[in-house]
C-alpha cells in the first residue's frame, strides 16, 4: 500500500469513526467547545485588562510638592534631576495654575477659592513615569529616592489605587490560569474516555487487522485522527458561539462597560490572532487525548 493510499485509509476510517458512534463523539466535541469558548472568553477578557491597565498605566503620575522658596533655577534642576531619575518628563505647576485646576473640579463650590486671602498650594512638578517603572515597587521606590531631595515637601502617586489595580490584575490573571488548567485537565480526561468507548466498539475490526499483518502505527494512526478531528470540530463549534455570543451579547457589554474601558470594547470578540490559538488548542486537546487512550487502552 502507497503512502498516498495509507494517508487516504487512514482519514477515511476516522471520519468513518464518527459516523459510526456519533453519540459519544459529540459528547467529546461538546466537551472541546465549551472548553475552548471559555478560554476564549476568558481570553478576551484578559484582553480588555490588558488594555484597561495600559490606559490607567499611561495616566500615572508622581506628584512632586515643591517648597515655595525655591528660585526658578533650582526648580528647572530638580526638574532634570526627576526626568533623569524615572526616564519620563515632568512638568511645572505653578501654584496659580494648580489653585485654577481645583475650583474648575469643584465646580460651583470652586468660587469660594477666590475669597481666600493668599493661594495656599505650593508649586509642583507632574512626573510621567515611563512604563517599566510604574509598578507598585518602581513607584514606591522612587517616590522614596524622590523624598530625599532637598526641596521637596511631599510626593503623591496615588499609592493604594495603584496597588489595588494591580493586585486584581494579579488575581484575575492567576485565576484564571488555574481554572484552564483544571478545565484542560477535564477536558482531556472526557477526550480519553469517549475514543475509548470507540477502540471497544471497533475491537472486533482491531483484531482482523493485527491477524492479517497491520503493524501498531497503522492501527493506530485512525484513532489518533479522529482525536484530531473531534479537537477541530470542537473549536469550529467554540468560535462559533464566541461570534454568535459577540452578536448577541456584545455590543450590550460593550456600551454597559465603555466608560472604563474606551474605544476598545467595542472590538471584535472574535480576532485572527484568537481563532488561531482556539483552532490549534483544539487540536492539541484532541491529539493528546487520543494519544492517552490510544497508549493506555489499546493494548496491539
Amino acid at each position: 500500500m502507497t503512502t498516498l493510499s495509507k494517508v487516504s485509509y487512514f482519514w477515511r476510517s476516522a471520519a468513518g469513526g464518527l459516523k459510526h458512534s456519533p453519540f459519544v463523539h459529540f459528547i467529546a466535541i461538546t466537551t472541546i467547545a465549551i472548553a475552548l469558548f471559555a478560554a476564549g472568553l476568558t481570553r478576551t477578557a484578559g484582553h480588555a485588562l490588558d488594555g484597561l491597565l495600559a490606559s490607567l498605566g499611561g495616566e500615572v503620575e508622581v506628584t512632586v510638592y515643591l517648597a515655595p522658596e525655591l528660585s526658578p533655577e533650582q526648580v528647572e534642576a530638580m526638574r532634570g534631576q526627576l526626568e533623569t531619575a524615572s526616564g519620563g518628563r515632568a512638568v511645572l505647576v505653578n501654584p496659580d495654575e494648580a489653585l485654577g485646576r481645583l475650583a474648575r473640579e469643584l465646580g460651583d463650590l470652586g468660587e469660594a477659592l477666590a475669597q481666600l486671602p493668599e493661594n495656599p498650594l505650593p508649586p509642583s512638578l507632574e512626573l510621567a513615569v515611563a512604563p517599566e517603572r510604574r509598578t507598585p515597587e518602581g513607584l514606591e521606590a522612587l517616590a522614596q529616592q524622590v523624598r530625599t531631595l532637598p526641596g521637596v515637601t511631599g510626593v503623591d502617586y496615588g499609592q493604594e489605587a495603584v496597588e489595588r489595580l494591580t493586585a486584581i490584575a494579579r488575581a484575575l490573571r492567576y485565576g484564571g490560569v488555574v481554572a484552564f488548567a483544571v478545565v484542560l485537565f477535564a477536558t482531556i480526561i472526557i477526550v480519553s474516555a469517549t475514543l475509548q468507548l470507540a477502540i471497544y466498539a471497533r475491537r472486533e475490526e482491531i483484531e482482523i487487522q493485527k491477524l492479517v499483518g497491520a503493524t501498531d502505527r497503522f492501527v493506530k494512526a485512525p484513532f489518533l485522527i479522529e482525536g484530531l478531528l473531534q479537537g477541530l470540530l470542537g473549536a469550529g463549534v467554540a468560535l462559533a458561539g464566541l461570534w454568535l455570543f459577540g452578536q448577541l451579547v456584545g455590543p450590550s457589554l460593550a456600551s454597559l462597560f465603555s466608560f472604563v474601558l474606551g474605544p476598545s470594547s467595542g472590538e471584535p470578540l472574535v480576532r485572527p490572532g484568537l481563532a488561531l490559538e482556539l483552532v490549534a488548542a483544539g487540536g492539541g486537546l484532541g491529539l493528546v487525548g487520543s494519544f492517552i487512550a490510544v497508549g493506555r487502552f489499546l493494548r496491539v
